[in-house]
């Protein structure tokens, strides 16, 4: 007979001080606004939604230097430039180090691009103003989270939310050979919902985290509102249950998509929001509560002999711990700058226009090299582990980091500190899709970030 005893079951948990903060970034109607290539407007004509920025700061019991971390309701930088510059100004203004910093994206599909403010286009001097309005939004709010912060336990749950479907659907047309972005009924979507809950010393909730994988694109070319798509009523819904602030933290996304999108109506971003909050919120209501952990008790004999478990306190990891590393990537062989500013001059299609402009700006940040060093953030908070990187990586990247990992709390992100290309997985490669001719990354370069971030969890969780 086993003598066996099962383990405690616990939430991956953090204690220390913790801060919050949240500013409005919503910019005037008028201002320059174009996403989509498909898009015959140019500038905002309304507000669907506010657009916020929530900063959420951590710092160890013991000492040590505080992470920041900030939720921004925006889509992309249109160049590296433009991010560097605005990054270097803030850790200037701030005397924060790179490595305790993650800028985070939203990633809606209906704000105003992350650009230079171009004065041939309409609306520019409103987008030059409320850049300055965003860089100025962010120091408060992070200043403020620091200011305030509380004595708090940051533990996580896992749940489901079936919101996200697979988007690389092989065109219906027999003719074509191509794989078109869209929903594709025939493969499974990632379901993973990792929600964090923030409590303080009262175990009142103080805001509530929603990582979740799943591209903002319900309002697409149509739309000529100013909204944060699905994630504004994910939000609102989840604040109005719990009276804390709700932030979202976007998941590997790659190939991820609501089934419903690239429509103007708000109210289906709104259904979308309110599927993912109440997902998150079932989640929520699932945990235990703060600093407990169910411990086995004893059997009691009945119609069957019963195992009963109890709740005991525990003291949550009080560690904090941040690395930034670097993986070399292939870069294709694109075409010069110049020549790909020539091609866009002579294009005559608005569409493709569009396409040829955000290729040239990434092939003038890559210049000549044949490769990139791209960063990877690593933050342990306590037994959980936050990693991402700039780019757009398909949902195997989690799914497979969750594999190894699967004691630990994996929060996986895309588009943090700054915005650059799709990772999408070797064999998409023979594809004719999106993901594979956007992306300035040769094939294999997702498998190398996944060993690279298998590395740097490993890392931060060796002492």
């Amino acid at each position: 007979m086993s003598n066996h005893r099962p383990a405690s079951f616990r939430h991956a948990s953090f204690r220390g001080q913790i801060g919050l903060a949240r500013v409005d970034i919503t910019p005037e109607v008028g201002i320059y606004c174009r996403n989509w290539g498909a898009a015959v407007h140019d500038v905002a004509e309304s507000i669907h939604r506010p657009l916020t920025l929530t900063a959420l700061t951590l710092t160890a019991s013991q000492g040590g230097p505080t992470l920041v971390f900030v939720d921004a309701d925006l889509g992309w930088w249109k160049t590296p430039q433009t991010y560097r510059r605005f990054i270097d100004r803030l850790g200037e203004t701030l005397q924060i180090d790179p490595e305790h910093l993650i800028f985070a994206l939203s990633h809606t599909h209906s704000g105003p691009p992350l650009m230079e403010a171009d004065n041939t286009l309409p609306g520019s001097e409103k987008l030059r103003d409320w850049q300055e309005k965003l860089f100025q939004q962010t120091v408060r709010a992070i200043r403020e989270s620091i200011d305030n912060q509380f004595d708090g336990t940051l533990d996580w749950h896992t749940g489901r939310c079936n919101l996200a479907t697979n988007r690389d659907l092989p065109d219906p047309d027999p003719k074509q050979s191509r794989v078109v972005c869209g929903f594709n009924p025939d493969q499974k979507a990632d379901d993973t919902l990792l929600v964090g809950r923030v409590t303080d010393q009262a175990g009142e909730v103080r805001a509530t985290l929603t990582n979740y994988a799943c591209h903002p694109t319900t309002l697409a070319w149509d739309n000529r509102a100013i909204s944060p798509d699905y994630i504004g009523a994910m939000r609102e819904t989840i604040e109005q249950a719990t009276g804390g602030l709700s932030l979202f933290m976007l998941g590997a996304c790659g190939e991820l998509a609501p089934r419903t999108q690239y429509v103007s109506d708000p109210n289906i971003a709104d259904a979308h929001g309110r599927a993912l909050a109440h997902a998150s919120l079932a989640t929520l209501h699932g945990m235990e509560p703060p600093a407990t952990e169910l411990s086995y008790a004893q059997t009691v004999e009945s119609g069957a002999t019963l195992a009963t478990w109890q709740r005991d306190a525990y003291a949550p990891s009080t560690t904090l711990r941040p690395l930034q590393a670097t993986v070399e990537l292939p870069i294709k062989n694109w075409p010069s700058a110049d020549s790909l500013e020539a091609e866009r001059s002579a294009c005559q299609d608005r569409a493709l226009s569009e396409r040829l402009l955000r290729k040239r700006d990434i092939r003038r940040f890559l210049g000549d090299a044949n490769s990139y060093e791209l960063q990877i953030s690593a933050w342990r908070i306590g037994d959980a582990v936050l990693v991402g990187c700039c780019c757009e990586p398909y949902s195997i990247l989690q799914t497979e980091l969750r594999r190894q990992f699967e004691s630990q709390s994996i929060v996986c992100m895309n588009l943090i500190n700054g915005s650059l290309g799709y990772l999408p997985p070797s064999e998409r490669y023979d594809s004719d899709i999106y993901p594979v001719w956007q992306t300035p990354f040769e094939r294999g370069s997702l498998e190398k970030t996944l060993q690279a971030m298998i590395q740097a969890i490993n890392h931060v969780f060796s002492e």
